[in-house]
């Protein structure tokens, strides 16, 4: 601990205390620091180390511990009040309002003290001359918790009724209070709008938006509001992960993934903060954290997961089962002391409200990586016979059931005929019906069916249909081809194939027979596409065409309304389109798939329809037909419907997701890549594919400004991306996004991390541009976090790359970046230029005033070089623009660099050249005309603010006429656009202001 030698070292340790994480930790540097107070003999110190102790007990998990520093505050209070300054006088009366709650929060105070101190804080805030607001706060709080609703009323009424001074809770904390009544009343809608200009940003402080996000959450989904739900929970849970005083947010959060059906979420939320189960300094939190978790422990349970082990109270491990009844039993033992400390049973009855809910959604994808617990192993029962009943299945009516479905292509008509085999065990069947079965068996069994196909192909022939025991035969043929035996599978199906042509022309068979063996043939000979390596043979090709070509000729026209044979039909078409973009015709190819789809369509097999729909969208993708590639995936999915396997559903709506960004719909594509998302947890493909879905997904939260969103999703996304399975570059971009939502977040040194991994990566590739923007940026942040020399080496390091890519703005930047954290360690100030946002308000660095001069002239010096070679108008207009910015960032630094205990002279010199500067800066941009108005007024408004300082009020007035004129001049060109009205508007405002304060100058010296 550093030492503590006078009152301003205290001070100093107390406020770095203060930003230390919430916890022990925390607390117990407090106590410390109260002991050293003590031993500088000064009343003042030890009532500031009090109320330092005060609140970081307050924002902890030992808010119990309050009371003893408060009492001794009391007491000094009433002793000696004028030992208490402004200040301490204004904490000590605000913190009245946490003891009335922390009161209330511990069921070991009764409730006749509760209300004695309610009653005492009234009568020292009126005595101090205080509105009344926080006190009918404080009593609405006290009439809510014990369930008194008429009382409540009053005091809600009261204290919205009273004005607001001092003493009244800040806008954020009070309009949370507000909506937790209406939500608590069932008035979510209310609730909402009395939350929204806390959870918009209007009104923030230490603890808000962050419990109003938590509390929003029940509301939400029980008004439907998903989509806001889910970003409230994403946003909410990241600003209150690490606050340990906000268990009750917390256990908001672990309710809300049980309520949606994110299980494994909740549990990941709980393996995350042990301490909750066990922490007891503010039991009523405790007991809302018990609440969710026995809610989710149950839940689990109604899963058939009760044997899941779950993380819980340290000591021994816990199945979901063991957990929910250990937690209720504490959540009602609490709960419990509160009822009879309060003398009713409201806190029991929420209590076990809260721990019956039902759950609100299915399924609310989160976007974040989670996988569903598992579900239970169920053994389906065994199919009932005939003698089992009179509740047995009916074997005739499940083969007309199996035969329907099997007639018209039906998904799950393998399903159905394994019914029937089920149910005809034992039973004497026809050789038809016994054909059928094994058929239908085979198919099941995949690329193991050959020896059963066989077995059916018996079957039929004995049926007496010799025709469907060649097309057997030929399915038979095509599984071994799908097992990789293609050569064998030719030789198989060549006798079917002559068979059946010839049986087909005696009359002995039929169309559909026929199309079977064709079909079969066909298929395997796109097996030897499919299957070639590199460019496939001409021979192949024409091979497949003809044989699918001598299917079309056989089926087209004689289909009618056999949906066989307009599958039939339909395939061959896919087989022809997959045959002309082998062959390089990716326009003819499109056509045909999009022929093939719309006829299972109109035979009513949509499903079938969903192959040749996405790799229609590829080839229109790769056509550059951005609306058909639309369409397709649209319409693929919504003809695969519940059909859709999980995996090609997420590829689909990745597609989808890519294309609509492509177009400029951030908030639909981030819908889509949600989507991708979840039904690749789904799968099982969550590290793989379903990273990719996390990143293209932060990608579009990022592209809408939704930052702590997209951090989550992003944060979620690298746990499973890696450069051999998605690529470096996929790596690296998602670093990229998430250090650009962890800067505008303001979590500077974790943006630092990232940008800094990012660049490592990036400076082993060929081209440079990515790794010398990242080092830029990690510099930027480096600053923000405070880490000056590491800012100033990633600067320096990322003007090397921008000089060796021939990049000067960004050399520039770089410079003129360094020369303002060489100021700041001379000055050791906090401020920054107004142009200058690549300093990112950093301070120290080696160096000092020399140093930025000489960077920053170093800045000049590469404008001017670069543009005596520029060669193209452009080129030259963005370099002279860049020159104007730097002189006038170069004024601003020497303007600042003059320490206020220098003498007068030197003040009066370093003005005089950051005039000259300005007016440089002001020069140039007039050489740009009005493209360069803002900047160019901007700069001859400090250039008069400058001249005011050194006592020349003409000319400053004369520059303050200036812009005014150059606003009047540009808006009387019928080609000036107005440029952006709030800069105008302040510009103007600070000419005139400029300009009066000049005449008064000038009236003065006159």
């Amino acid at each position: 601990m550093t030492a503590i030698t006078d009152f301003d070292s205290l001070r100093r340790a107390m406020a770095e205390n203060g930003e230390q994480p919430e916890g022990p930790a925390r607390n117990a540097r407090a106590e410390l620091l109260l002991a050293e107070a003590e031993k500088l003999n000064i009343p003042l110190a030890v009532i500031e180390a009090l109320g330092h102790q005060l609140k970081v007990y307050n924002y902890s998990s030992e808010k119990d511990r309050m009371f003893v520093p408060f009492a001794r505050l009391l007491r000094m209070w009433d002793e000696r009040p004028e030992d208490f300054d402004a200040h301490e006088t204004h904490a000590l009366h605000w913190v009245f309002k946490w003891m009335s709650a922390g009161m209330l929060d511990q069921p070991h105070v009764p409730l006749a003290s509760v209300e004695k101190w309610l009653g005492e804080m009234e009568h020292r805030y009126r005595l101090a001359g205080h509105s009344e607001r926080a006190v009918r706060g404080a009593e609405f709080s006290v009439a809510a918790h014990v369930g008194d609703e008429e009382r409540a009323e009053r005091a809600f009424a009261a204290w919205l009724a009273a004005d607001r001074d001092s003493m009244a809770d800040c806008h954020a904390c009070e309009l949370q209070g507000q909506g937790w009544w209406r939500a608590e009343q069932g008035r979510d809608a209310e609730a909402l709008e009395l939350w929204a200009p806390v959870l918009e940003g209007a009104y923030t402080c230490a603890h808000e938006p962050h419990a109003a996000l938590a509390s929003s959450l029940v509301p939400l989904l029980r008004l439907g509001r998903l989509e806001e739900a889910r970003a409230h929970h994403l946003r909410g849970f990241r600003l209150v992960r690490a606050m340990e005083s906000m268990r009750g947010a917390y256990a908001d959060h672990v309710e809300f993934c049980a309520l949606t059906g994110n299980e494994a979420r909740g549990l990941e939320l709980l393996a995350e903060r042990p301490a909750y189960f066990t922490d007891e300094g503010q039991p009523r939190s405790r007991l809302d954290f018990l609440s969710v978790v026995v809610l989710l422990m149950e839940r689990l349970s109604a899963l058939g997961l009760g044997g899941q082990q779950v993380p819980g109270p340290a000591g021994r491990e816990w199945t979901a089962a063991e957990l929910a009844v250990h937690a209720r039993g504490e959540a009602l033992a609490l709960a419990g002391r509160f009822d009879e400390r309060n003398g009713t049973s409201h806190i029991s009855e929420r209590a076990r409200a809260r721990m019956a809910q039902e759950p609100l959604v299915d399924r609310l994808p989160l976007g974040v990586r989670t996988v569903r617990p598992p579900a239970p192993a169920v053994t389906p029962p065994a199919p009932r016979t005939a003698a089992q009943g009179s509740g047995a299945p009916d074997l005739a009516a499940l083969l007309a059931e199996a035969r329907r479905l099997s007639d018209t292509l039906q998904p799950h008509a393998v399903e159905a005929w394994a019914a029937v085999a089920a149910a005809a065990e034992g039973a004497e069947l026809e050789a038809r019906d016994r054909a059928e079965i094994a058929d239908h068996r085979a198919m099941g069994l995949g690329p193991e069916g050959a020896e059963t196909f066989e077995q059916a192909a018996g079957l039929f022939a004995e049926a007496g249909d010799p025709g469907e025991a060649l097309a057997a035969r030929s399915r038979g043929a095509y599984v071994r081809a799908l097992a990789g035996e293609i050569d064998e599978a030719l030789a198989a199906v060549a006798e079917p194939y002559d068979r059946v042509l010839a049986l087909y022309a005696e009359g002995g068979t039929e169309v559909r027979q026929a199309a079977g063996v064709l079909m079969g043939r066909a298929r395997i000979l796109m097996r030897c596409v499919h299957e070639a390596e590199g460019p496939v043979a001409e021979r192949a090709l024409t091979e497949a065409e003809r044989a699918v070509r001598e299917l079309l000729a056989l089926v087209e026209g004689r289909a009618g309304d056999d949906v066989r044979l307009v599958a039939r039909v339909a395939e061959g078409h896919a087989m022809l389109a997959e045959l002309a973009t082998c062959a390089g015709d990716a326009q003819a190819g499109a056509e045909l798939f999009a022929r093939a789809a719309a006829e299972f369509v109109g035979a009513g097999l949509p499903w079938f329809a969903v192959e040749y729909e996405a790799k229609l969208a590829g080839l229109a993708h790769h056509l550059g037909d951005m609306a058909e590639a639309e369409r397709a995936l649209r319409a693929a999915l919504e003809h695969g419907g519940r059909f859709l396997e999980p995996v090609g559903r997420a590829q689909l709506y990745l597609q989808l997701a890519e294309v609509v960004g492509g177009r400029g719909e951030a908030g639909e594509a981030a819908e889509h890549a949600l989507e991708a998302a979840h039904w690749a947890d789904e799968a099982g493909e969550g590290p793989a594919f379903g990273a990719w879905a996390r990143h293209q997904l932060g990608g579009f939260l990022v592209r809408q400004g939704r930052w702590a969103e997209a951090a989550e999703v992003l944060e979620s996304a690298l746990a499973d991306l890696s450069a051999e399975t998605h690529g470096d570059g996929a790596v690296v971009q998602t670093q990229w996004w998430l250090g650009d939502c962890l800067s505008e977040l303001g979590e500077h040194r974790a943006a630092a991390e990232r940008r800094l991994q990012a660049a490592e990566t990036a400076r082993h590739w060929p081209e440079q541009h990515d790794h010398a923007t990242l080092a830029h940026l990690a510099a930027e942040s480096l600053g923000q976090a405070g880490l000056h020399a590491e800012a100033d080496r990633a600067y320096a390091r990322a003007g090397d790359l921008w000089r060796s890519l021939g990049n000067v703005h960004g050399l520039v930047r770089s410079l003129r970046a360094r020369a303002w954290l060489a100021l700041r360690r001379e000055n050791g100030r906090e401020d920054g230029p107004e142009n200058g946002p690549e300093n990112g308000g950093a301070d120290r660095t080696h160096g000092g005033i020399g140093a930025a001069r000489e960077l920053m002239a170093g800045a000049v010096g590469e404008c001017a070089d670069a543009l005596e070679t520029a060669d193209d108008e452009e080129t030259r207009l963005r370099l002279v623009l860049e020159l104007g910015h730097t002189h006038r960032q170069f004024g601003d630094l020497l303007a600042r660099s003059a320490a206020e205990d220098a003498d007068d002279d030197s003040i009066r010199a370093a003005m005089e050249e950051a005039l000259s500067q300005m007016s440089e800066a002001v020069a140039v941009f007039v050489s740009l005309g009005d493209a360069a108005l803002p900047p160019r007024t901007g700069a001859e408004l400090a250039a008069g603010w400058l001249e005011a300082d050194l006592g020349r009020p003409s000319r400053a007035a004369a520059r303050a006429r200036a812009v005014l004129r150059a606003y009047a001049d540009a808006e009387s060109d019928p080609d000036f656009e107005g440029g952006d009205e709030e800069t105008v508007r302040a510009r103007r405002a600070e000419a005139e202001q400029l300009l009066q304060a000049a005449e008064e100058a000038a009236t003065e010296q006159g």
